[in-house]
Formats: C-alpha cells, sequence, structure tokens
C-alpha cells in the first residue's frame, strides 16, 4: 500500500515539476500574435485555396493584419462582402475589386481538331504534357484529361465528353485560380465577369504560323489581324501569330467577332444578334434619268432643181407650107 502512495506522490512531483519547467519555457519564448488576426480568420471562407496568393486563409488574414492598406488584397471566394467585415476589424478601407471567373482558351473540340495519335499514357494532363504533345496536330491545345476538374473544390468545372474540353459553371466559381496552376497548356485564365457578365474573348493559344494551326484546328486563330484593325478601342493585340483581347480596354462592342474568319472569338452571355433575311435583297437605289443631250441638227440643203428644157414655139417648129 505504502508502494502505492509513494509512486502517486513521486509521479505527481514529477507532473507538478514538469508544469512548472513547461510554464517558464512558454514565457520565455512566447511569440504575440495580434488577436485581430484571429478576429479576422473567422470572418474568412476557410478555403484554404491559395486564390488570394497566400499559404490558406491563416496566411491572408495575417497579411491583412499586418498590411497598412488593403490596396491588392483580395479574397476571391469571399468577395466583396467579406472583404468589408475584414475592412470592419482593421478599421480601414476595402477597395473594390470587380469579379473574375474562370475561362478556357481553346475552342478544339473533336469536331473542330481530330486526332492524330493515341495516347495511352497516365489519364493526367501533367503527365501527358511531360511526356507527350498530345494525341492531335495542335500542341498548344487541351488534353481533356481532368487535371483542372479535380483541382477545384467547388465543383465548378467539368470536362464536357462531347468536346473533350472543360466548361466552367460562373454560378459556382469563385475564381481562386486553382484550375489555373494545374492546367500544364496554360490555357485556363482568371478575366473579369465583365458588365453584366458579358465578355468577349479568343478562344486560342495556338502560336503555329496561320497555315498550320488552321490545318491542326479549325477553330484557330490564325493571326490574320483582322480583328485588331476592326476593333475601334485598340484592345486587340497580335503577337506570334495570335490575337489577344485586353479585357481592361475591351468595351464590348463585339466588332471583332464577326469578322474572325474561324470564329475563334468567343462572345459570352451576348443576346442574339439579329440576323438579316438572305432573301432579301439590297434596295436599289434610283437612277436619275439620264439629260437627253440635243442633236445637231444639219441644215436641210435643198437640191437644185434640173434646169428645164426650153420649149420651142410651135409656130417656129411648123415648116411653111410650100405651094405648087
Amino acid at each position: 500500500m505504502n508502494l502505492i502512495w509513494i509512486a502517486l506522490i513521486t509521479l505527481g512531483v514529477i507532473g507538478a515539476i514538469g508544469a512548472v519547467i513547461l510554464f517558464i519555457v512558454a514565457q520565455k519564448f512566447y511569440v504575440y500574435e495580434d488577436p485581430r488576426i484571429a478576429e479576422v480568420g473567422e470572418v474568412l471562407p476557410q478555403a484554404n485555396c491559395g486564390g488570394c496568393g497566400f499559404p490558406g486563409c491563416g496566411g491572408f488574414a495575417e497579411a491583412c493584419v499586418k498590411a497598412s492598406s488593403l490596396d491588392g488584397l483580395n479574397c476571391p471566394v469571399g468577395g466583396s462582402a467579406v472583404m468589408e467585415q475584414v475592412a470592419g476589424i482593421l478599421g480601414q478601407t476595402a477597395s473594390a475589386a470587380e469579379p473574375k471567373v474562370a475561362v478556357v482558351r481553346c475552342g478544339g473540340s473533336c469536331s473542330a481538331r481530330p486526332k492524330t495519335s493515341v495516347y495511352d499514357g497516365a489519364k493526367s494532363c501533367a503527365v501527358a504534357a511531360a511526356t507527350s504533345a498530345g494525341d492531335t496536330g495542335c500542341s498548344f491545345g487541351c488534353f481533356g484529361l481532368g487535371d483542372c476538374e479535380v483541382s477545384c473544390d467547388f465543383d465548378a468545372i467539368h470536362i464536357n465528353p462531347e468536346t473533350g474540353l472543360p466548361e466552367v459553371n460562373e454560378d459556382k466559381c469563385t475564381a481562386c485560380g486553382a484550375c489555373v496552376k494545374a492546367c500544364p497548356k496554360f490555357i485556363i485564365q482568371l478575366r473579369k465577369k465583365g458588365k453584366n457578365n458579358r465578355r468577349v474573348f479568343v478562344s486560342c493559344v495556338n502560336k503555329d504560323k496561320g497555315g498550320v494551326a488552321r490545318k491542326a484546328c479549325t477553330s484557330a486563330c490564325i493571326g490574320c489581324s483582322k480583328c485588331a484593325k476592326e476593333c475601334p478601342f485598340d484592345a486587340i493585340t497580335v503577337e506570334n501569330n495570335l490575337a489577344y483581347i485586353d479585357y481592361d480596354k475591351c468595351k464590348s462592342c463585339r466588332k471583332c467577332v464577326p469578322v474572325c474568319p474561324t470564329g475563334a472569338i468567343v462572345e459570352v452571355n451576348f443576346p442574339p444578334r439579329k440576323e438579316k433575311p438572305a432573301d432579301a435583297a439590297p434596295a436599289a437605289k434610283p437612277v436619275a434619268p439620264k439629260a437627253e443631250t440635243p442633236k445637231a441638227e444639219t441644215p436641210k440643203t435643198d437640191a437644185p432643181a434640173a434646169p428645164e428644157a426650153p420649149k420651142a414655139d410651135q409656130s417656129n417648129n411648123d415648116s411653111p407650107a410650100t405651094e405648087a
């Protein structure tokens, strides 16, 4: 019995000494943390997607507290509502950030981009990009193996089995950028949603020359520069045989869309255009009647009458009768 008490007392003393040591060490190496970091972290969505550019919501909360201004800091998942709460906690003003959405810049569907080989490797875009150029003639296009779909935590992007291309659900997309990082071909881009959720962009990243690109994909941009010449706002540039629309300059006039010979420029969420009836012939312009030039009349000259032969006097013509 005494041994049990001795053991209990000994363990209690050791535990107490250990607790005192841990307390002293904790106070010695205590790192002060601003309590506002925890407050900011509570209003964040805790998606830990990295779309803000920091390692998780904790890193973003710490960056917000340490920053003298919230300019350039934005939570893509929470949006402006969350940033206003963060600004209220920190006593700052949140800068308005225009919402963005993931855009797939590849129009090479199965019908537009025929296969030239068979890829029989791992079903991963990263592996396929490291080991091959793909199973079509376009080495810039989408593999369609779904790395972007796997990376999305919000179920906002899926591979369409008919086209073989990823499609983004705009209502679910938070513009976290996970799919952008997962795509080894860099065909997914975060672009501004635009006014009324309407936008225009070039759905191609092929930098081959026009003939090569068109042979590999009928929807490829051939770098003809027709769109750049048509744009009245200088929003389109053509570099390395590829057109690009700057969404900061684009006014969504859509003048570039009908002039694209391959249909590489895509317009999203616009009302349908009014089509002109095919059989309606353009109205003929009224032709002004030609003024008749007066013809110069040549004066008629009367032909001189033929002189009449003098008539001999009948009296003279009668010969005198001779008397017998």
